[in-house]
C-alpha cells in the first residue's frame, strides 16, 4: 500500500473512533457563541444582521448551529464580543 493511502485509512479509523465516542483523537474547532455575543449587544436577531451588514436569516443559522461564520465573520464577531458599542460604532461609521 502507498503511503498517502495509509494516511487516508488512519484518518479514516479515528473519523470512525470519534463518531463512536472516543474524542481523544478527533478535534473539534467550536465557533463563537453569536447568541450570546447578540445578547451582549441587547439588539434582537433582525437589528443585529442589520448593524453587521448579513441577512437575518446568517444569523439565524449561526444561532441555530445550522451555519458556522467564516473565518472574516469570526474576527468581526469576536470585535462584537469585546467591545460591542466600539464596534458597532465603528461598523455604522462605515455606511
Amino acid at each position: 500500500m502507498t503511503k498517502a493511502f495509509d494516511k487516508i485509512a488512519g484518518g479514516l479509523a479515528d473519523a470512525i473512533a470519534y463518531a463512536e465516542g472516543d474524542t481523544a483523537k478527533g478535534r473539534v474547532a467550536a465557533g463563537p457563541d453569536v447568541k450570546a455575543i447578540r445578547a451582549k449587544t441587547k439588539l434582537t436577531q433582525a437589528k443585529f444582521a442589520d448593524r453587521l451588514r448579513v441577512p437575518v436569516g446568517t444569523v439565524r443559522d449561526w444561532e441555530q448551529y445550522r451555519r458556522s461564520p467564516d473565518a472574516p465573520a469570526r474576527t468581526l464577531l469576536g470585535m462584537v464580543d469585546a467591545d460591542p458599542k466600539a464596534a458597532l460604532d465603528l461598523i455604522g461609521r462605515m455606511a
